[in-house]
């Protein structure tokens, strides 16, 4: 099998299934008779740039870097969910009242989010200021954060 058709079918087992070592990796290409050694395994890791991430049972497993950023913003939304104290707006910038000491985090949480029109943010200890490029948009940004506090 070639190199570009083995990496495709890697890619696709890792979506499926939760493979936690490149033991468990081999044995299955090998059981769908797909010969690899375990060099060749770990030099198509590499190149895929695979990455263990948390699974949903707890384990770790291998996964692609958007799985783990993935990950990472639905953590970051259960926190900004349970820090948010009023959402309000000034002209382009919406400003978030958070409890204290949880504004950067869920400055970062907007932030991963990429939400359209959100030039980016700046965060102290329980404030966020949300930059919006397009005045019209504000209200749309501010009911898609009272959304994921809901």
């Amino acid at each position: 099998m070639k190199k570009y058709a083995r990496q495709s079918k890697i890619l696709e087992l890792i979506n499926e299934r939760e493979i936690e070592t490149q033991e468990d990796l081999a044995s299955t290409l090998k059981g769908m008779g797909i010969n690899v050694t375990q060099a060749t395994i770990s030099r198509d890791i590499k190149e895929l740039r695979l990455i263990k991430v948390t699974s949903n049972t707890g384990k770790y497993k291998y996964g692609t870097i958007e799985e783990s950023q993935n990950s990472i913003s639905d953590r970051l939304v259960r926190i900004f969910k349970n820090s948010i104290i009023s959402i309000d707006a000034s002209m382009n910038i919406v400003v978030i009242r958070t409890i204290p000491g949880a504004a950067q985090i869920c400055g970062s949480a907007i932030d991963s989010l990429q939400i359209p029109d959100v030039g980016g943010t700046i965060a102290g200890d329980d404030t966020v200021f949300v930059a919006v490029r397009k005045l019209e948009s504000v209200d749309d940004i501010i009911n898609n954060l009272y959304a994921l506090i809901n």
